[in-house]
């Protein structure tokens, strides 16, 4: 089969995979974003506030009804369902009734008030997420609209992992080795959660194709994805927008220097786009144009800088001229756990202190189960193939890292904040595969030749 035949039945697997599991895949940040959506699409609060809390009240009583398929002592008993889908429903709609009958700050927004106001306004400031889900709520539903955009953003992320590993030249068989680990490592299963990260991770792994492009000659069309997905990050998450951008120009700079450098030692060798030796014109192994010819190299890594750079001014920008909650505000919803609390009168200095012990007590964790360590060496030794590209791999899987930072919060289920920084096994390890691949065949000769290293 061709290549791209075999990216579409990988995908075409994932999602069937995923029928396994159609509700229960929410978290509590979920009814936000698909109330958004529903008041979006012409619902008014209250609709919005019924269809939600029977989809989540729907996914609960089926996790209740397999756990007790599974139980020792209550396998036999009668179904919990109805009863907890019941109970789930009555709860959750007395709380929203009870908000909507405040009104005031309590009914403002998209958002319908399953949280207080000040919680609700940093959801109300994201609705990339929600404008996403629109169509698909809008044709089939909220469970079905909601599980099928999931599945489409998972897929879609691992079509990318595929486009950016043969952007540079890596073969077939392990950029589809790339896109099946998208869709096993816990990338996939947080990509399925209907929440902001699927969407953020295909948008990231758009700008890092785009930085592929641009190295390997196709600045402009590098530069423009690389934009688009920083502007489209900007209504998901501003602060992914603002993470990502400033990676990326710093990535942009590192190359920028190295090459520098390396030019400054070797003057007359030529380089490839992608930052390995090119000893002719022509093609490079990166698949673009050797710096001898064309657009000179340099162009595209400043190209990638000065998006990165306003990626940057634009997100704090804007972020201040539509009054979005401040890190001031963001610090006071972690540790006042979501404003259940009075606000702390020395944010910073207990933010700092929450901060170290964080770190602390997660690389505490990862030692004991060193899995993720362990794929990120991998991964970082793998990028060591494709210098340049590297660079900007680990920029974008860093972000992951600046958000867990942001948000040193040890009780977040699935470790869904650094889910980023799993980009760099997802690419890195089929880099780091890629000898094994490309070994040197021997070929049988005759007479005094078969003494020679003759290879194919």
């Amino acid at each position: 089969m061709r290549p791209r035949t075999w990216v579409l039945v990988l995908a075409a697997v994932f999602a069937l995979l995923q029928l396994a599991d159609v509700t229960g895949r929410d978290t509590p940040d979920s009814k936000n974003y698909v109330s958004y959506a529903l008041t979006l699409a012409g619902a008014g609060k209250g609709e919005a506030a019924t269809e939600t809390v029977d989809w989540v009240c729907a996914g609960r009583a089926s996790a209740a009804e397999r756990a007790r398929r599974v139980d020792v002592l209550r396998f036999r008993a009668p179904s919990p369902a109805g009863r907890v889908f019941a109970t789930c429903r009555a709860g959750e709609l007395r709380r929203v009734e009870r908000r909507l009958r405040a009104g005031g700050a309590q009914t403002d927004g998209h958002v319908v008030p399953f949280v207080a106001p000040r919680l609700r306004r940093i959801f109300e400031v994201r609705p990339g997420y929600p404008v996403f889900l629109v169509p698909f709520v809008t044709a089939f539903g909220v469970t079905w609209g909601v599980w099928l955009a999931s599945v489409l953003l998972a897929g879609a992320g691992g079509v990318l992992v595929f486009l950016v590993l043969r952007t540079v030249s890596v073969p077939v068989p392990l950029a589809l080795t790339g896109q099946v680990l998208y869709y096993v490592l816990p990338v996939g299963t947080t990509a399925m959660r209907p929440m902001t990260e699927g969407l953020m991770l295909a948008l990231t792994l758009t700008a890092l194709w785009g930085c592929a492009l641009v190295l390997t000659g196709r600045v402009k069309a590098g530069a423009a994805s690389a934009a688009g997905a920083l502007l489209a990050l900007f209504a998901v998450k501003h602060s992914q927008a603002l993470f990502l951008g400033a990676c990326l120009a710093g990535a942009a700079a590192v190359v920028a220097l190295w090459r520098r450098r390396r030019h400054a030692r070797s003057p007359g060798g030529r380089r490839s786009p992608g930052g390995e030796r090119s000893p002719g014109g022509g093609r490079s192994p990166g698949g673009g144009r050797s710096s001898g010819g064309g657009r000179s190299p340099g162009r595209g890594v400043a190209a990638i800088a000065v998006v990165g750079c306003g990626a940057v001014a634009a997100t704090l920008l804007l972020a201040r001229l539509l009054r979005y909650p401040s890190e001031a505000e963001s610090v006071q919803d972690l540790l006042t756990g979501h404003y259940t609390h009075p606000d702390r009168a020395h944010p910073w200095r207990e933010f700092l202190h929450l901060e170290f012990d964080f770190w602390v007590e997660w690389l505490r964790r990862q030692l004991t189960e060193p899995l993720f360590p362990a794929l990120l060496a991998a991964g970082a030794w793998g990028a060591r193939r494709r210098p340049a590209f590297g660079v900007f791999l680990l920029a974008a899987a860093g972000t992951g890292i600046l958000t867990q930072a942001a948000h040193p919060d040890i009780t977040v289920f699935g470790a869904r904040m650094i889910v980023l920084a799993w980009l760099l096994p997802v690419v890195g390890v089929p880099l780091l595969l890629e000898p094994l691949v490309r070994r040197p065949v021997p070929v049988p000769v005759q007479g005094p030749a078969r003494a020679v290293g003759v290879t194919r």
